[in-house]
């Protein structure tokens, strides 16, 4: 299948089908081919990886001043809320 910019956000729901079958999308940018839109190999199985796997997560896990993100969270934007 191929799909203009104009067609990702107007045909979505055409373009997501396709790729539900399996179809590769061509993404054309005044007609010439800019990207190609492939389907995930089984819809998230084995071959994905998963976000806990990747090397960031978990990054600060050891950082004692971030247990309770919210309050860190409010900690760091209070400076800017105050200001107001």
């Amino acid at each position: 299948m191929k799909a203009s910019f104009l067609d990702l956000r107007r045909r979505s729901k055409e373009i997501l089908r396709a790729l539900e079958r399996n179809e590769a999308v061509t993404v054309l940018y005044r007609g010439r081919p800019k990207a190609i839109m492939q389907p995930l190999n089984g819809g998230g199985g084995p071959d994905q990886a998963k976000a806990a796997d990747h090397p960031a997560f978990g990054l600060w896990a050891d950082r004692d001043d971030l247990t309770d993100v919210a309050a860190h969270v409010r900690r760091l934007r209070r400076g800017r809320v105050d200001a107001l």
